[in-house]
């Protein structure tokens, strides 16, 4: 599939096959529909029914589920060595919060007690590639293991050139390494991944990580048209995934498709809240947390202001999160508010925002002092908004110091507290230092990539420095 046939091609002229691929699908137990998988593994006949389901819903990111199933592929056969990998994968999350502590212990069991049973080379190659993430994780960091793990799948799909599974797996290595590469604006991991999973889903149409990874590797403005003959499909390739139905408005949302991405994000939190009732979770569900998140993005961009506010009301009243410590949710539950003040211009509404604690990422705290720092600025308050700085500093050396993961928010932080520094200058009338802050802060946004947990920036620094411009008279800089 070319380039100009991803853009060109009408999703009408691909209906027949879907609908006959559909037709030779398998509809997993629970009545599920998740995509088609083939995945050849030396178990019985039944545990390998189940372990292809899990893989399915490994390739969404279900990874609760997917994990339940993998062990569900043990019990049917206590040989499975691939119920082993499949364990160690789904702790292992590669564009989500990385593993820690007991979770990197049990990735490291399962990966060992997979190679004991291994039984043939190919297996033997899986499974050493994911224990090459997770051994001695004391001494090494995340980055350092994935690269690691990057190389070891580089390998394995190398070894086995008939296997498109390696080859997938390793394309998504290489989305979690641009990833960890955040400036690199060259997009050099994501044109690489792109380059092995579109050929790949011309061959598997009903794929689910081809179309995901095809999402996640072209969200960015410059690529994401190159994502939007998967966007279309992901949803009807595994409607029953409450991440299926969201990810294509990571795409919508890089295009302006804005009813289109309103449309994914309702149905995605409707079905993750099914989730939450069937599970008794009596707590928000990551998955809702990030729908709504991108669906208020959505409606402020449209001025559908009463829209955003009932999930903005409907997000305050959230009093548990599931799982405890998940950035996601830590992320909407703090943009959500501060989305709806700030696009609004409601300067005085942001500078009483409640600070949701965050002690596991203290970067989503930072998105309502950012707030709280750009309202009193823009209201007079530079005592507020001096106050509001402060606390972004101690965050961002905070998340410095952390290292790991917290290193990219550090930088995130960094750029709003330049940003909302930049107003407080030009609320004191030293209008050269307001210029240099926003330009500082509108260039280091410019070169570092979009973190796939938000839909975009709370107020872009570049639409900032442009504000502040026209605000000084200079409307052709602003341009």
């Amino acid at each position: 599939m070319t380039l100009d046939s991803r853009l060109a091609t009408p999703a009408v002229l691909c209906l027949g096959l879907l609908g006959r691929l559909a037709a030779q699908e398998a509809h997993h137990h629970h009545g599920e529909t998740l995509g088609r998988v083939v995945f050849s593994v030396s178990c019985t006949p039944g545990a390998r029914t189940r372990f292809e389901r899990a893989v399915a819903l490994l390739h969404s990111f279900w990874y609760e589920k997917a994990a339940d199933t993998f062990r569900e592929a043990v019990v049917a056969d206590t040989a499975c060595a691939m119920g082993y990998w499949g364990q160690a994968m789904s702790l292992f999350h590669p564009l989500w919060t990385p593993p820690v502590g007991a979770d990197l212990a049990a990735g490291l069991a399962a990966s060992e007690r997979g190679l004991a049973l291994a039984r043939t080379p190919r297996e033997r190659d899986y499974l050493t590639a994911i224990r090459t993430y997770y051994a001695d994780y004391g001494e090494r960091d995340h980055t350092t293991r994935l690269v690691a793990y990057a190389a070891a799948m580089d390998g394995v799909r190398h070894r086995h050139p008939r296997d498109r599974e390696a080859a997938i797996f390793y394309a998504l290595s290489l989305i979690a390494l641009a990833q960890a590469n955040a400036t690199d604006t060259t997009f050099s991991y994501q044109k690489r991944a792109d380059a092995i999973l579109e050929p790949l889903f011309k061959a598997e149409p009903r794929h689910p990580g081809l179309a995901h990874y095809l999402i996640h590797t072209n969200d960015a403005p410059r690529l994401a048209r190159l994502g939007l003959y998967a966007a279309r499909h992901y949803a009807e390739i595994a409607p029953d995934v409450p991440h299926a139905q969201h990810m294509p408005s990571h795409i919508f949302t890089r295009l302006g498709l804005w009813d289109d991405d309103i449309a994914s994000n309702i149905r995605s939190a409707a079905s993750a809240r099914t989730f939450e009732d069937e599970r008794h979770l009596n707590a928000l569900w990551d998955q809702r947390g990030h729908a709504w998140d991108y669906l208020v993005y959505a409606y402020l961009q449209q001025g559908r202001d009463a829209e955003a506010k009932r999930v903005v009301d409907e997000a305050a009243a959230v009093a548990a999160v599931y799982p405890v410590g998940s950035l996601t949710n830590a992320y909407a539950l703090a943009a959500i508010p501060a989305r709806h003040a700030l696009e609004r211009g409601r300067w005085r509404e942001a500078t009483t925002l409640a600070v949701r604690p965050s002690p596991e990422w203290r970067a989503a705290e930072a998105l309502t002092h950012f707030a709280h720092a750009l309202g009193a600025a823009r209201t007079g308050d530079t005592a507020g908004a001096r106050a509001a700085i402060s606390a972004l500093d101690d965050i961002e050396r905070t998340e410095r110091a952390a290292g790991g993961a917290h290193v990219y928010w550090a930088g995130q932080v960094r750029i709003q507290r330049l940003a909302a520094s930049g107003w407080l200058a030009r609320t004191m009338g030293d209008t050269a230092e307001a210029v240099r802050l926003a330009t500082t802060a509108a260039d280091l946004e410019d070169g570092t990539q979009k973190h796939p947990v938000t839909p975009g920036s709370l107020l872009p620094a570049r639409e900032l420095l442009g504000d502040l411009l026209l605000e000084l008279g200079r409307p052709v800089e602003a341009a």
